[in-house]
């Protein structure tokens, strides 16, 4: 008989929407500092790390500076216009109904990442923050993860690096193409249709 599953989930892109909160979020950035970022150019690749955007924009010795403003920025732009993607919420109760835990591992902040959570009443068991494409692998072996769900190539090697299943849903600004090739196990349009893969994968678990 299988353990529980214990699934993992990136946070933006694969549970919320949050790119009209960010956008919000750098132009507010760029109102405060005076630097101009592309809001719309820079939602459409979310998933690396923070300060890869930022550097886009600022010079070398403003990075730090910039990357801290926009924290502090965030929780007042960025919490209210995020909204669940589709199946979010029946993806963390599928889990649940398996007797299973969920994670969150993300290259938001952990508290940022925990004030999208709460305020979108999205329960998960643990989140796991600041971490991109292999160093995601350290938190997914830390907690035992089962599997790994998310929207970038990165998350894939997160995965294959930690040595789970990777499943990629279309729903970011990677191609299915570009996530299958990345090493996803299984690929999904969105999350409505993780619950029934998950029962499958468990099914199978169960014969072997």
């Amino acid at each position: 008989m299988p353990s529980p599953p214990t699934v993992g989930f990136d946070l933006d892109m694969t549970l919320v929407d949050s790119r009209p909160g960010i956008a919000a979020a750098y132009r507010a950035l760029t109102a405060r500092t005076g630097v101009h970022v592309d809001a719309d150019a820079a939602v459409s690749r979310l998933g690396p790390p923070l300060r890869t955007e930022i550097a886009r924009w600022f010079p070398p010795e403003q990075v730090e500076d910039a990357v801290r403003t926009y924290r502090e920025l965030y929780p007042a732009y960025a919490i209210t216009p995020t909204v669940p993607l589709p199946g979010a919420r029946a993806a963390i109760e599928a889990v649940r109904a398996h007797g299973g835990r969920v994670l969150v591992v993300t290259s938001k902040l952990g508290r940022l990442a925990r004030l999208h959570l709460d305020h979108l009443g999205l329960l998960v068991d643990e989140v796991a923050g600041d971490l991109f494409a292999e160093e995601k692998a350290t938190a997914l072996r830390e907690h035992g993860a089962t599997h790994y769900v998310g929207d970038h190539v990165a998350d894939m090697v997160a995965a294959r690096t930690a040595g789970v299943p990777g499943i990629a849903v279309a729903t970011g600004p990677c191609t299915a193409d570009e996530l299958r090739a990345a090493g996803a196990e299984l690929m999904l349009d969105d999350l409505t249709g993780f619950p029934a893969a998950l029962d499958r994968m468990i099914r199978l678990a169960l014969r072997q």
